[in-house]
Formats: structure tokens, C-alpha cells, sequence
């Protein structure tokens, strides 16, 4: 009788070489993927992460560094929110996670050999999986190229333009399509599986290769070649049926349970053996392990802040507060009762915009598109051109995607449109790839394109009425702030398009404050007392001529901008008075044009010297 192995236990917080998972018996394999998900949990419940994903790609991460040899292989995820049990299992524990000088929350080019690559926006994997191998192919190196692909990342359009890139070029990749949501096809009955299963054979392959190279060396050789391969070809479509991924030329191989280890690694040798680039479908339950993202249907354990994994309540609670987010979204649902045109658009994140209600009541007037921000705004100026009024509700660090759509397809066609800008400014702790600070640097260089930013909820409201008076394309850009939750607010009916306001106003000013959003509520509350006017500019784009007009009359003027670098607000502003020739005390406190890194939202502001203590401190040298 067999001895069954004995079931060992390693410290998912000690692991220093990862090729230990290679030693271990499958009991034992099971003990470490339920040891990793408790770490995962208890990390991302004390500091906040994505959980849901990461939950649902243990084993399937673990089966991968069982059959390859990282770091010399190369695995590149797409988008990265899928990799804290590659981070474990490659020496690195998830303590402090997304602080600075600790493990970030994405594939990290300079914090391991084992991250060959980064993003933090979705669906870039298959490209640059596809230069990875090119480049491995000219240099006559030999490694193997993994894409971990999650389903909702296919549907995008730069994923089919590198799969069709990938389908054309003989620099071989494996793909893995891990499946939590989406059903795509998949071949059925005894015959298919028979053919599959001898198509990824070693056996089959070599034989294939040898026949290949027998045949090449003359042209009548490399006629027969191609005349047996289309009667293979033609038996094989008659008997098994095909997926996309068959017809583009990939070998396809799954769905396979992307849970059972035993069988991914059976599978994936027989995908290493194949001479051309594979998918490997893989189904998954997302959030696995931990019933509360087991059960999500809404999106809400994707990505969490701190939260007890008792009560799975957040730590962070603010009773009796509202985001920006979900004061635009209440203001989303009253506008799409009051305009039966009105049609609302967004590229996948309905639960992160907070939109659920305006779905429930608008089910024919509400779309999410799935990641796809291109399509998305596109989509919005033809809509536009049927005389429908799209508002589209995208987050600021995924509408430079869009630039483009936006420019052409929307811009220049002169349609009205309202753009929900969400996550303006700062955002903490998902870092260089989120920050949404560069929208008002890029939305000036299109024509026509109208930007604004409330400082208080009366105000956006009055933004949110003023765009669909016929102005084009019309943004409104929110940051991630909390507000008091009162009811829907009034329109502060006070504020006209393109029109500024007045925070303080006094009688003999020696200086002017121009601040940018709720900031300027902020900084005006803190200057009450001083001789300095407060000007909340309401609108960033168009510039206001009348608000130059009164600035070149201030012996100082201090442009303070805390959701925005230079280059976008505050740079028109310098531009402005330098040509009307202003010989006044000029300052300028903006974000700059950086990639700011992960760190907590005040942490960030002090850094970028765009905290209100300091933009105060700097104001009374006007003084």
C-alpha cells in the first residue's frame, strides 16, 4: 500500500524561495492556499486592497509556479490587482501594504525580478506579452512568456488589438484567461476533448515539427505539407467546434477548473509543449474563501478599505457622510428623472461611481460598457447625434484613454454631453496609476470642451443643470472628499456659465486667492480675518477673461490649485496675466507634473506642498 504523503505546513510570511511549492504534496498545497487567503484577508483588512480578485487566483497562481520557473519565466498580469499570492510566494509579505517603502498593491518593475512588468489600467497584457517574447526571440534567449488575463480585460479593445498582433507572429505566449464572470464558449463532447488533448501532446508536437522540417526543403515537400494540413484542418472544424481563439489560431485548451492544482499543472505541461501561442481557459470563483466576496454581486469586495473580517464592516466608517461620488450619483438618478433624453454611460465602474440606484430606476436609460473607456465615448457622441444626451461617468485616471473619442468623435462633432469626472485630484493609496491629476492639462487642448469643479454641493448641482443647457461637451471633476449628508442640495442659482464667484470679499484687499474647488471654501474660511479676497473660480475651462480683468487690478494674486498640476488651471492663469503684462507679486502653488506615488491623501499633499496649512502659510506673504 501507498504511503500517503505527509501533510507539511511552511509560513507564508517566511517564504524566501518560491520553488518550495514544487516540493510540497497536494494536501500540503491545500494548506498553503488556505494559509495565503487568511494572509490576504488580514492584510487587506487592515490596510486596505484589492480582496475579491486576489481571493479567486490562489491556486491558480500557485499551480503557475509550480510548473514555471520564475523570475527567469516571465509573468505578466493584467492590471496587477490579481498578484498578492505571487507577491508571497516570491519572498514578499503584504505588511503595510501600499505604504511607501513596503509591497505595493500592483506589479512593481523596481520592487522585485519577479514583476517583469506593470499597469495599473486594465487590458495591457497581451501586449506587452507579445513584446516580451519578440524581444526573447531576437535575442535567442529561451524563457516562456505568461499573461494572466482576467475575462472583463478581454472585452477591451486594446486586448483583441494584441491578440490579433499575437495571432500573426510566431513569438510564442500562453495566455491565461482566468474566467470569474464572463461564459465564453467552449467545445463540447468526447471528439473535441480527443482532439484537444492530442493537439497539446508532446508526442504530437514533435511528430508535427519533424514532419514539418521533412517536407520544407523543396516546394513540392512544402505542397504536400500544406495539402495534409488543410485535410487535418477540415476533419478537425467538422469535429470539433471552434472559439474565437481557434479561428485566430491559437491553440485553445480549458475551461479548466481554476481551482484544482492537480489538474492546472497537468494542463499547463501540456501547454508548454505546444509550438505556437496557447490559451488557457480557466474558470474561478471570485472572492473564494471568504463568503462576503464569495456572495458580492455589486462590486463592493473588488477593491475595500480597511475593513474586520469578523463583520466584514469597514474600519473607516463616516456615519452621517456622503462621498462627492454619491452626491453625484443622487444628482445622477433627479437628473435622469427631469430629462427623458438623457442616457447614462460607464465604462465598468458602476459601484466605485456609486450609480446602482440610477440603474434600478432607469434600467433602459443606463449602460455600463464594461471596461471599454473608448468605446464608452464614442458610443456617447453618436448617441448625442440621435438627440439623446449622454452623460457619461468616468473616473478621471481612466478617461486619458478616452482622450482621443473625446476630441474627435465628441468635440469636434459638436455634441452636448455631461462628463462626470470622478476621483479628481490626489487618491492615496493606489498611486501613480490613479491619481486623477492630469484631466484639466489635457482637457484644454480640445476645442469647445467646457471644465468645472464645485466647492460645495449647491454648486454641483448647478453644475450638473447647466449641462444640459447646450454647452458642448460640459466636465464636472469631483474629488474622492466626504461631504455632510443632508438632503439633495438646492441649486445655487447665483452661478451663471462660465462665471466666477467671490469665497471673501473685501474693501481694500492687498491681495487675491484664486483656489481651485472645495479648496477654496476651505482656504477662505482660514483667511476670514486676513485683508485678502477669495476667488473660487468655478470654471477651469474656458478661461474667464473677466477674471483676469479683476485679477491684474490685485498688487498680489496666489493661484492655489490642490486638485490639479501646473499645467492645467494654474499654467492658463500665469499665461493670462504675463500677457496683459502684470507686474504684481505672482504665486503658484500646484501638483507637480509627477507621478505621485502611494501614499496615504495627506501624506500626498504635504509631499506635493499642496496641504491647506502650507497654502495658508503662503498666502499671508501677500501679505
Amino acid at each position: 500500500m501507498k504511503k500517503k504523503a505527509p501533510i507539511e505546513r511552511i509560513d507564508v510570511r517566511n517564504i524566501t524561495n518560491p520553488n518550495v511549492v514544487k516540493t510540497l504534496s497536494y494536501p500540503s498545497l491545500a494548506l498553503l492556499c488556505a494559509d495565503i487567503r487568511k494572509e490576504i484577508i488580514r492584510q487587506v483588512g487592515q490596510y486596505g486592497g484589492h480582496l475579491s480578485p486576489n481571493l479567486g487566483t490562489v491556486e491558480l497562481t500557485v499551480a503557475l509556479y509550480r510548473v514555471f520557473d520564475f523570475p527567469k519565466d516571465k509573468l505578466i498580469f493584467d492590471v496587477g490587482h490579481q498578484c498578492y499570492t505571487h507577491k508571497i510566494l516570491s519572498g514578499r509579505h503584504l505588511d503595510h501594504l501600499n505604504e511607501p517603502g513596503y509591497v505595493q498593491g500592483f506589479q512593481k518593475i523596481a520592487e522585485s525580478p519577479f514583476d517583469p512588468y506593470e499597469a495599473g489600467h486594465s487590458s495591457t497584457a497581451l501586449s506587452a506579452a507579445g513584446a516580451f517574447a519578440y524581444a526573447r526571440d531576437l535575442k535567442g534567449e529561451k524563457y516562456n512568456v505568461v499573461a494572466l488575463v482576467g475575462d472583463a480585460s478581454m472585452a477591451n479593445g486594446l486586448s483583441f488589438e494584441g491578440l490579433n498582433d499575437l495571432a500573426i507572429r510566431n513569438h510564442k505566449v500562453i495566455i491565461i484567461l482566468n474566467d470569474n464572470e464572463m461564459s465564453i464558449s467552449k467545445p463540447v463532447g468526447g471528439i473535441g476533448r480527443f482532439f484537444r488533448k492530442i493537439s497539446t501532446g508532446k508526442a504530437y508536437n514533435s511528430f508535427k515539427k519533424r514532419f514539418r522540417r521533412a517536407l520544407s526543403h523543396n516546394r513540392f515537400g512544402a505542397k504536400i505539407y500544406s495539402w495534409s494540413f488543410s485535410i487535418k484542418d477540415a476533419i478537425k472544424r467538422k469535429l470539433v467546434p471552434l472559439t474565437m481563439f481557434d479561428n485566430l489560431g491559437f491553440s485553445y485548451m480549458g475551461p479548466f477548473d481554476g481551482h484544482d492544482i492537480r489538474l492546472l499543472e497537468k494542463q499547463l505541461k501540456r501547454a508548454l509543449v505546444t509550438d505556437k501561442s496557447v490559451v488557457f481557459h480557466v474558470r474561478t470563483i471570485k472572492g473564494k474563501g471568504y463568503k462576503p466576496s464569495e456572495n458580492d454581486q455589486t462590486g463592493y469586495w473588488h477593491g475595500v478599505t480597511p475593513f474586520d473580517p469578523l463583520t466584514g464592516k469597514p474600519l473607516k466608517d463616516h456615519p452621517g457622510q456622503i462621498t462627492y461620488s454619491h452626491l453625484f450619483a443622487d444628482l445622477t438618478v433627479q437628473n435622469l428623472d427631469k430629462h427623458k433624453d438623457a442616457v447614462l454611460i460607464i465604462p465598468a465602474m458602476v459601484k466605485g461611481s456609486g450609480q446602482e440606484e440610477a440603474f434600478i430606476k432607469f434600467p433602459e436609460r443606463t449602460l455600463d460598457v464594461g471596461i471599454a473607456e473608448e468605446h464608452a465615448v464614442t458610443f456617447a457622441g453618436a448617441l448625442a447625434l440621435n438627440g439623446y444626451h449622454p452623460i457619461v461617468d468616468i473616473y478621471s485616471t481612466f478617461l486619458q484613454r478616452a482622450y482621443d473619442e473625446l476630441s474627435h468623435d465628441c468635440a469636434r462633432l459638436h455634441v452636448d454631453m455631461t462628463l462626470l469626472i470622478d476621483r479628481a485630484g490626489l487618491v492615496g493609496s493606489n498611486g501613480e496609476t490613479h491619481q486623477g491629476i492630469y484631466d484639466p492639462a489635457f482637457l484644454k487642448s480640445i476645442p469647445g470642451l467646457s471644465l468645472a469643479m464645485p466647492a460645495k454641493p449647491s454648486i454641483a448641482a448647478r453644475l450638473y443643470s447647466l449641462s444640459f443647457d447646450k454647452h458642448g461637451i460640459f466636465g464636472i471633476r469631483y474629488s474622492r472628499g466626504y461631504l455632510v449628508d443632508d438632503q439633495l442640495p438646492s441649486e445655487d442659482q447665483t452661478i451663471e456659465y462660465g462665471q466666477f464667484r467671490y469665497v471673501n470679499k473685501k474693501d481694500n484687499p492687498k491681495g487675491v486667492v484664486v483656489a481651485v474647488g472645495p479648496r477654496s471654501e476651505e482656504i477662505g474660511q482660514s483667511l476670514r480675518y486676513e485683508n485678502l479676497d477669495v476667488i473660487d473660480p468655478v470654471f477651469i475651462l474656458p478661461l474667464n477673461d473677466k477674471l483676469i480683468d479683476q485679477l491684474v487690478k490685485y498688487e498680489g494674486v496666489f493661484i492655489y490649485d490642490a486638485f490639479g498640476t501646473f499645467e492645467g488651471f494654474a499654467e492658463q492663469i500665469v499665461s493670462a496675466l504675463a500677457l496683459r503684462g502684470y507686474r504684481g507679486k505672482l504665486l503658484v502653488k500646484a501638483i507637480p507634473n509627477e507621478f505621485v506615488a502611494a501614499d496615504s491623501l495627506a501624506n500626498q499633499e504635504r509631499n506635493c506642498g499642496v496641504d491647506l496649512d502650507s497654502a495658508v502659510d503662503l498666502a499671508l506673504t501677500l501679505l
